[in-house]
């Protein structure tokens, strides 16, 4: 069966012509901060006429659905398993040295190896790669996951250019050993249009979710990864004692970690104080009903989208200094140590202290903060210098 055959039964659009701007090569399309900004890019260049195609190693993921809204082509490459090697990757060279892209521009770190393997093969195509995390700490994950960054930063010197998403994730890729005069940073954009304060919505999630007009709530979206501190956060939470206050953790994890966090959370005496919701489709509704957002990142993290987002709503952040999370918020909001669960629960207290008011101003700075310094416009026209695209679109 050939690879048209093969994408055509998998549901999958196949371009045929020649000439593609940009190949974006990823994982899937499900939830997550690289995906999302992934799907952003390539729907804003396409509306700018660009010839943008998608690549997937596994089918599906609701993040599928922006893209074919907008009429961006997706390949689903059929990936079978972790150990489907050799046919995957026979089926993704063919693809690339179908399209024939100018840039092949490929996120994290399994696809950037492919990539990297793979795209010197491709006549004519330049290969960028994109990094976006910082402090990993290894050790948590498996031994698959620690041999494929020794193996990244191996293939660092093939890429063109390496564009990182956080001054830190800059720093500590420079000092794993990538070349550091290739890096370019580039900040995730968010789309403040999407992301913005509506009253409305703010009732009606609250509303949804059982929080009543004189309650406070306080929230942690981000899937169930050792990275994001979700013990860190419930610990906080348990330190509080204010009864007007709830807490909502919103994101999707294997059931192991959900139950070990309504585990957590039932021996930690929270109970009706604390509700754990899977990824929502419409996350600028989770962040309305915010009265506070909160990233409580022990390592790992680049540019984490949610804070951008969750400041574009107006809502005030109190973070780890982790990545970037503190040159985000600046001082719209309050910055803590990493695991540090005493200060993350003061910091909480602190800004609750504040008049509705006063909170509301934050708010309304931090929306100002991320309007002019991380909007959606910056992050397409500093990628498309990254990429080399400047010279125009291809006919």
């Amino acid at each position: 069966m050939t690879h048209d055959a093969r994408a055509a039964r998998a549901g999958a659009r196949v371009v045929t012509g020649r000439h593609t701007d940009l190949v974006l090569l990823t994982r899937s399309l499900g939830y997550g901060g690289a995906e999302t900004q992934l799907v952003r890019l390539a729907v804003a260049l396409a509306g700018r006429g660009y010839r943008v195609h998608v690549l997937v190693f596994y089918g599906g993921g609701p993040l599928a659905a922006p893209l074919e809204a907008a009429g961006v082509p997706i390949t689903a490459l059929g990936k079978r398993s972790r150990w489907h090697v050799a046919g995957f990757l026979a089926g993704l060279l063919a693809t690339l040295r179908q399209l024939a892209p100018r840039v092949v521009y490929s996120f994290l770190g399994t696809s950037n190896v492919l990539a990297a393997l793979l795209v010197p093969c491709v006549p004519g195509a330049r290969l960028v790669w994109s990094v976006r995390a910082s402090n990993m700490d290894l050790a948590r994950y498996g031994w698959l996951d620690r041999w494929q960054f020794r193996l990244e930063r191996m293939l660092s010197r093939i890429p063109a250019r390496i564009v990182v998403n956080s001054r830190a994730g800059a720093r500590y890729a420079a000092a794993q050993g990538f070349p550091a005069a290739r890096m370019q940073i580039v900040f995730n954009g968010i789309d403040t249009a999407r992301y913005a304060p509506d009253a409305a919505r703010r009732a009606a999630t609250r509303r949804a979710w059982g929080i009543a007009d004189d309650e406070l709530l306080i929230g942690l979206v981000g899937r169930l990864d050792p990275m994001k501190g979700h013990a860190v956060f419930l610990e906080a939470a348990a330190a509080m004692s204010r009864p007007d206050v709830r807490f909502v953790c919103v994101g999707d994890g294997p059931a192991t970690r959900v139950a070990a966090l309504h585990a957590e959370a039932g021996a930690r005496g929270l109970g009706a104080r604390f509700t754990l919701l899977p990824a929502q489709a419409e996350t600028a509704a989770v962040f309305d009903a915010l009265d506070v957002c909160t990233s409580a990142s022990t390592f790992g993290e680049g540019f984490p989208n949610v804070v951008g987002e969750a400041m574009a709503c107006g809502v005030p952040c109190v973070v780890s200094d982790v990545g970037d999370s503190a040159f985000i918020v600046g001082d719209t909001g309050l910055v803590v140590a990493p695991g540090d669960a005493a200060a993350l629960a003061a910091a909480w207290t602190t800004l609750l202290g504040e008049s509705a008011a006063a909170r509301r101003r934050r708010g309304e700075q931090a929306r100002e903060r991320i309007v002019a310094n991380f909007a959606l416009d910056r992050l397409v026209e500093d990628t498309i210098a990254a990429l080399g695209l400047t010279g125009g679109i291809a006919t």
